[in-house]
């Protein structure tokens, strides 16, 4: 999945920049310390000087005074961290604080790119950054059943729209704790404004925080992106879509929101159908929004996008009012 190198650049250098401002930040951290508990700093300094007698050993080949200069430096260690705690500090003040603590704010594993580094890269090809913007506001956290009532119970599912969409929360909190092992798929259907667009969102902010590739796409920008792969006018749009659509096959959570908005043809069908196909090949997860119900997705798509869906895709219905819409009239931001 090769991108520009002044993409691939720019990424390195804000892991360079990480790796500087964790540094910095300890180095802020450790003046604080040493300067309200003073003997904090005189085991630091104990510490160095062990660390130096061990380096003058080992290259001399004395390694029978080794572990007892390893058992010295762990009994200095705990009391450096029985005095951070006994002042109030935390455990790890004086350690590296990491944004990623797989890779260190590396970007990579061994010589692997670690998942960090590869939602940079996706964040980068498809601009992301509003999607980090709303996950803020909407996420699990932020969720709400107050806009789901319990008045009325829907004929097909025998559930109230609160007790029916409490269901699907519970859905989406286990294809959580369970997306690693078991690589499912959501459809959420329901008219406009219920909630789909917003428990995608819940989910991926969740994911993301667990160190998940996830894209997110409309499914006007999608099936753009899927017109210049497979006819882009020039050699820049043509290598940007590549990429894309790589990305678009790999991730390891896909959302597609709002399908049935672009304008539906043979084309869109077939390419919808070529991404469900080949992201269940590679085991990689897929959400999918739409209004539509089940009938006309049916009818606006081909038998092969349809039974693909059918049999693969755990199916949440949700229904109630239009929340946008009680939002705005009763102007509750």
């Amino acid at each position: 999945m090769a991108i520009k190198n002044d993409h691939y650049n720019q990424i390195l250098r804000e892991y360079d920049n990480r790796q500087f401002a964790n540094k910095h930040a300890l180095d802020k951290r450790r003046e604080e310390v040493f300067a309200a508990v003073p003997k904090i700093k005189t085991l630091e300094d104990e510490m160095i000087s062990l660390a130096a007698e061990s380096g003058r050993r080992a290259l001399f080949g004395d390694e029978s005074s080794l572990t007892e200069l390893k058992e010295k430096t762990s009994a200095l260690k705990s009391r450096q961290i029985e005095l951070l705690t006994l002042n109030g500090y935390p455990s790890d003040y004086l350690e590296l604080h990491y944004r990623c603590k797989k890779c260190k704010d590396t970007g990579f594993i061994g010589n692997e790119k670690c998942n960090c580094f590869k939602q940079a890269i996706a964040d980068l090809i498809y601009d992301t950054s509003n999607l980090k913007q709303t996950l803020v506001q909407e996420n699990f956290k932020n969720f709400s059943f107050q806009y789901y009532s319990d008045d009325y119970v829907d004929e097909t599912t025998g559930l109230s729209p609160l007790s029916n969409m409490q269901k699907i929360v519970a859905v989406c909190k286990s294809y959580i704790r369970h997306f690693k092992n078991q690589h499912d798929n959501l459809l959420l259907t329901g008219n406009t404004g219920v909630g789909k667009t917003y428990l995608a969102n819940c989910i991926a902010k969740e994911l993301l925080d667990r160190g998940n590739t996830v894209i997110y796409l409309t499914a006007f920008r999608l099936f753009d992106i899927l017109e210049k792969n497979k006819f882009g006018k020039n050699e820049e749009d043509t290598h940007l879509a590549a990429n894309q659509f790589e990305y678009i096959l790999d991730c390891d959570l896909l959302i597609i929101d709002d399908l049935g908005t672009e304008l539906n043809n043979a084309f869109t069908s077939s390419q919808l159908y070529l991404i469900i196909n080949e992201r269940l090949l590679r085991q990689k997860s897929t959400i999918i929004s739409t209004n539509l119900s089940l009938e006309n997705l049916n009818t606006n798509y081909s038998e092969r996008v349809y039974s693909r869906i059918i049999s693969s895709y755990a199916i949440c219905r949700i229904f109630g009012e239009d929340i946008r819409l009680h939002k705005a009239i009763n102007n509750i931001k």
